[in-house]
C-alpha cells in the first residue's frame, strides 16, 4: 500500500487529494485544521494515519512563542495530544508518535487508540545518519516495549551499507518474533535511501510512505504516489464494482416454503431466481401451493396443507441439501404415505450426515436405495409421523434438519420438547424461527452453556445445547415480507474489493441473522476498510486498505471458508479458521478441496486439528517478489462457493485460472459471472 503524506493544506485542499489515494497520512502538525474539521476528516474511508510532530508544534504555534520552555513543552504535548485523540475518536485507522514524547503523553494516546480500535505506532526518525545494526535493533526493542501495535523506524541513508543496515531489520525482527508479520516499517531518507522505500513493501512493511506530487516531499528521497504507483502496480488492475446483491436463498427458500404451508396469498419481495430458490417453488407446489414469479416479486397462493393431507409418492429437491432437510421432517407430518426424496447432481453424493438418527429419535423409518458404509445419501424413502413429547438429538451435523423440525412439529396436535446438543450453525436455525414468526408460528427456545457462555452474555461459539418448545396445533399463516440481500454471495466481492480495489453493495442488512454476516468481522480483524452508507439497509462500501493476518471460527458460517482462505493468502502472517469438520459434507469436501486448491496456488498452508493455517503475504509484497498466486486450470468440484473464490483468487495470479465448471454458481447466484465482468 501507498500512503501520501498530506501536509501544509486546507481542509478542501486535503478532501480532494484523498480522492486520489489509497491511504494518507495527515499531518496535523502541518495542516491548519480545527478540531472540528479533524474530527470530520477522519470519517473517511480511505486509511488515514493521524501524525502530529511534537517538534513542529513547538516551533510552529505561535500561542507557544512566548511562554517560558516548562511550560511550552507542557502546552505543546497538549495540542498534539488533543489532535490526535480527535482523529482516532471520529475513526484514524493509525496513530504515529514519536518516540521524543513523554511516556505519559504516549500512554494517554496508546490508550485512545486500542479504545477506539486505532492501530499505534510508535515511531523513530534519525534525520543525521543511521546507526550500528545494534542500536537499530535496540531501537524496534524499545519501541514495542512502549506498547507499538506498528514500529516506524526511519534514518538517513549516506551509502549502501547505511541502507542494508536498516533492512536486515525485517530478517531479525522476524527470525526474533520481536514483532507480529508486517509490524515493522523501516527505510531510509535521502537519494542513497529511497529504492529502500519500495523494497520496504517487499520485506514486508504493510505501506510506505510518498508525496502526492513533486515539490510537496515531507522528506528526502521521498518517491511521488504516481510513480510509486507505476513502479508497485504497473498495468495490475484496480478492481471497481458496484452492484446489488441477490437474494439470500436461505431466506427465500424458507419463506417460499413457509408460504406454502400457509392457507392465503403471501407476497415475497426482493426475489432474484437461483437453482436452490427454483427447487423451492418447485416444492412448493407440490404441496399444493400456487405460486407466480413476476420480476422480483413472489406470490405464494398456499394451500395450507393439515396432517396426513397429501398423497406424494416422490418429492424432488433439486441440488438443494437445506431442501431436502427441510422437506423430509414436513411431508412425514403432512403425507399419509410412505415418500422418497429425490435430488440431483452433486446432492446425491453428499453424505446426509446425522439424518437418519435424527428422524428415527422421532420415530421416523429412515431407508436408502443405495446404502453407503459411511452415511446416507440421496434418495432416501421415509415412513412415518413426527412423534411428540420430549426427545433429545446432537446437532453436530449441522442445522438444516433442526430447521426442518422446526417448520413441521408446530403442525403436530401435541406439544414437542427437543434438545439439542452440540449445536452447529446457530444462526441458521434464527434465521428460520425469525421465517416462522414472520408466518404466525411461534417457538420458544433456550441457549444453555457453561460459565464461559454465561459470561460471554450469549455468544454462539460456546453454546452447548439449545432447547426448542414446539407448541402443536399451530397454523401458518399468509405474510408478506422482503427477503434480505444474499451475505454468502456478497462476501466474494467484499473480499476482491479488500485486496484488489473497491466495491460497494446495495441490497445488505447488517442486523441481518445470516450467519455469513461475520465476512464484516472478518474483514474488520483483517483491517480492511469498510463502511456503510445511511444506515443499516444502505450500501456496504470495502476498499483495499493493508491487510493483517485473522483468526476465525467457521463453525457456524461454513460457506465463509473458501473465500476467507483466498483472503488470506493476501494477509501478511498467518491466519487460522476453524472448524474444518464442517466442511466434509458440502457441495464437496470443501476441507479437502480447500487445501489442494491453496497448495496449487502457491499458497502455504497446514491443517493443525480443525483449524486450516494459511500463511500470507500482502498484495504488495507478492507483487514485487514474483510471488502472485499461480495461474492454470482448477477444479471446482462442482461446488458454487468454490468456483466464487477460485474467481476472486485469479485476480492476484500471474496468469489466467482455467475453471473447469463455472455454471455450478447458478445454484446461489446465477448473474456471478456477469457482475464480475464489470
Amino acid at each position: 500500500m501507498i500512503c501520501t503524506v498530506l501536509q501544509h493544506s486546507s481542509l478542501q485542499e486535503i478532501e480532494a487529494a484523498l480522492e486520489q489515494c489509497e491511504m494518507a497520512e495527515i499531518r496535523l502538525d502541518r495542516c491548519p485544521l480545527s478540531l472540528e474539521e479533524i474530527s470530520g476528516l477522519f470519517t473517511s474511508d480511505v486509511p488515514l494515519v493521524a501524525t502530529c510532530r511534537l517538534a513542529e508544534v513547538l516551533a510552529q504555534e505561535p500561542s507557544l512563542q512566548e511562554l517560558p520552555e516548562e511550560s511550552r513543552q507542557v502546552k505543546a504535548c497538549r495540542i498534539m495530544e488533543t489532535r490526535l485523540v480527535a482523529a482516532i475518536e471520529a475513526g484514524a485507522r493509525y496513530v504515529d508518535v514519536e518516540m521524543e514524547v513523554p511516556k505519559h503523553v504516549s500512554k494517554r494516546i496508546r490508550q485512545a487508540a486500542h479504545e477506539n480500535g486505532t492501530v499505534f505506532i510508535r515511531s523513530f526518525h534519525d534525520w543525521k545518519g543511521t546507526d550500528s545494526a545494534a542500536a537499530l535493533y535496540a531501537v524496534v526493542e524499545n519501541c514495542r516495549y512502549h506498547g507499538a501495535d506498528l514500529v516506524k523506524l526511519v534514518t538517513t541513508a549516506q551509502n549502501e551499507e547505511d541502507v542494508q543496515r536498516v533492512m536486515a531489520l525485517y530478517d531479525q525482527v522476524r527470525k526474533e518474533n520481536l514483532l507480529p508479520e508486517g509490524g515493522l516499517i523501516a527505510f531510509c531518507m535521502g537519494e542513497a535511501g529511497r529504492q529502500s522505500r519500495l523494497d520496504a513493501l517487499a520485506h514486508g512493511a504493510p505501506f510506505t510512505y510518498a508525496a502526492l506530487e513533486a515539490g510537496k516531499e515531507a522528506a528526502p528521497g521521498q518517491w511521488t504516489t504516481a510513480e510509486l504507483r507505476r513502479q508497485l502496480y504497473g498495468d495490475f488492475p484496480f478492481i471497481g464494482l458496484h452492484l446489488q446483491a441477490p437474494a439470500s436463498k436461505s431466506f427465500a427458500q424458507r419463506a417460499i416454503v413457509a408460504a406454502a404451508l400457509a392457507a392465503g396469498e403471501s407476497h415475497l419481495t426482493g426475489y432474484t431466481p437461483c437453482a436452490d430458490s427454483e427447487a423451492a417453488i418447485s416444492f412448493a407446489r407440490s404441496l399444493g401451493a400456487e405460486v407466480l414469479v413476476n420480476g422480483d416479486r413472489v406470490t405464494v397462493k398456499g394451500a395450507g396443507p393439515g396432517l396426513g393431507e397429501l398423497q406424494l409418492d416422490q418429492v424432488q429437491v433439486g441440488e438443494s441439501g437445506l431442501l431436502a432437510r427441510l422437506a423430509m421432517p414436513l411431508l412425514c407430518q403432512l403425507n399419509d404415505r410412505k415418500f422418497e426424496v429425490q435430488g440431483e447432481k452433486t446432492l446425491l453424493s453428499r453424505k446426509l450426515a446425522g439424518v437418519q438418527e435424527m428422524l428415527e429419535a422421532f420415530g421416523v423409518k429412515v431407508s436408502s436405495s443405495k446404502p453407503e458404509e459411511d452415511g446416507l445419501t440421496l434418495p432416501l424413502a421415509l415412513e412415518g409421523s413426527l412423534k411428540n413429547g420430549r426427545v433429545d438429538i446432537s446437532g453436530t451435523n449441522g442445522s438444516q434438519l433442526i430447521s426442518g423440525l422446526l417448520m413441521a412439529l408446530p403442525l403436530a396436535r401435541k406439544n414437542t420438547t427437543f434438545g439439542v446438543k452440540d449445536p452447529k450453525s446457530i444462526p441458521y436455525m434464527f434465521i428460520t424461527l425469525d421465517v416462522l414468526r414472520k408466518f404466525g408460528i411461534r417457538v420458544a427456545n433456550d441457549m444453555l452453556g457453561g460459565r464461559d457462555f454465561l459470561e460471554s452474555g450469549g455468544d454462539w461459539s460456546l453454546c452447548t445445547e439449545m432447547v426448542f418448545k414446539v407448541r402443536g396445533g399451530q397454523r401458518y399463516r399468509a405474510a408478506d415480507l422482503a427477503i434480505e440481500g444474499d451475505w454468502s454471495s456478497a462476501a466474494a466481492f467484499l473480499v476482491a474489493g479488500a485486496v484488489f480495489g473497491q466495491v460497494e453493495i446495495e441490497g445488505l442488512d447488517t442486523t441481518s441473522l445470516q450467519a455469513d454476516l461475520s465476512i464484516m468481522d472478518v474483514l474488520m480483524d483483517a483491517g480492511a476498510s469498510l463502511s456503510q452508507l445511511d444506515g443499516d439497509h444502505g450500501t456496504v462500501l470495502v476498499q483495499r486498505a493493508p491487510l493483517q493476518a485473522f483468526q476465525l471460527d467457521a463453525t457456524h458460517c461454513p460457506d465463509l471458508f473458501p473465500i476467507v482462505a483466498v483472503l488470506a493468502a493476501f494477509c501478511q502472517g498467518e491466519s487460522r479458521i476453524a472448524g474444518l469438520s464442517r466442511l466434509v459434507h458440502k457441495e464437496s469436501d470443501r476441507s479437502r478441496s480447500i487445501a489442494e486448491v491453496l497448495e496449487q496456488l502457491g499458497v502455504e498452508n497446514r491443517v493443525e486439528g480443525d483449524e486450516l493455517v494459511i500463511c500470507g503475504l500482502s498484495l504488495a509484497r507478492r507483487l514485487l517478489t514474483g510471488r502472485l498466486l499461480k495461474g492454470g486450470k482448477y477444479t471446482s468440484c462442482h461446488d458454487h462457493r468454490m468456483a466464487m473464490a477460485l474467481k476472486v483468487a485469479s485476480l492476484g495470479a500471474d496468469s489466467p485460472v482455467e475453471i473447469d465448471d463455472m455454471d455450478c454458481v447458478a445454484k446461489s447466484f446465477p448473474d456471478f459471472w456477469s457482475c464480475f465482468k464489470k
